[in-house]
């Protein structure tokens, strides 16, 4: 399948531009599923009428957020599970409320609990602003919504958190409240799928010791578990069209690390 962290058309409520997108990605949408969450180019705002709304994002691109056992009531924000369950997804929403006890923080724990890790090898998360970010463009705009529900995320063991939002590719380390910790998830911000507002070029320096790689190229990243206690990630660079693998890494499931779990266990004591 096909996971994408916002930012769909930017048809910026210029409906036809939904149209033409729809037309361009039909063949490959067709072929197997898309699964999408907002970014901030799905908002429409209109004065007098519509301060803030995902009106077309919502009828074009309907999620499964009312199926599964954890249905969440909006189109903004659901999860699933891949694999016969060996993977679960959880896609968040940057742009609608996540502050605890809103409706989408509630229905987060709720999905959370429910996650047997004897059943689901791997967690994943995406939302469309990174968590995590050395880039000079959008600093700061998801840490909000970090510190709101990174608690959750790293409660859970969750393995991997993806972002977009920034037009560049990032990796960090695994980390917990801007710290490297063993237990905390690999964040990966990869927003550089292709966009009409060029590469974000500027990163701040030093590099962060948690970022481990980090280049401002148009690209793709695959993700794929390859048993139930590692997953291997892979980050294309796309040069002229050819796909040129530029960063790898092994990410081992935190549900078979037994010093993470005695960690959780001893916490919840």
């Amino acid at each position: 399948m096909l996971l994408l962290p916002g930012d769909l058309s930017y048809a910026d409520t210029f409906q036809p531009l939904w149209d033409s997108y729809g037309r361009l990605v039909e063949p490959l949408a067709s072929a197997r599923p898309w699964m999408v969450t907002e970014g901030n180019h799905e908002i429409e705002k209109i004065p007098l009428l519509e301060p803030q709304s995902f009106k077309a994002y919502n009828a074009r691109w309907r999620m499964p957020y009312d199926a599964g056992a954890s249905p969440s009531g909006s189109n903004l924000y659901y999860s699933f599970d891949v694999a016969g369950g060996a993977v679960h997804v959880i896609m968040l929403g940057s742009y609608t409320d996540y502050e605890a006890g809103t409706a989408q923080y509630q229905w987060l724990q709720g999905d959370l609990a429910r996650i047997d890790r004897a059943r689901a090898s791997f967690v994943v998360a995406l939302v469309h602003a990174p968590w995590y970010n050395s880039n000079e463009a959008h600093r700061g705009e998801g840490d909000e919504m970090r510190d709101a529900m990174e608690a959750l995320l790293y409660g859970a063991r969750v393995d991997a958190v993806f972002a977009g939002h920034v037009h560049a590719y990032e990796r960090f380390k695994r980390v917990y409240r801007g710290k490297e910790d063993p237990c905390g998830p690999v964040h990966v911000t990869i927003g550089d799928g292709g966009n009409r507002e060029g590469l974000a070029e500027e990163f701040v320096d030093p590099q962060p010791k948690a970022s481990v790689f980090r280049e401002a190229s148009f690209g793709h990243g695959r993700l794929q578990v390859v048993n139930s206690t590692h997953a291997l990630w892979t980050w294309h660079r796309n040069d002229d069209d050819q796909p040129v693998v530029a960063d790898q890494v092994w990410i081992a499931s935190l549900a078979a690390n037994q010093a993470c779990n005695k960690r959780e266990h001893a916490a919840e004591d």
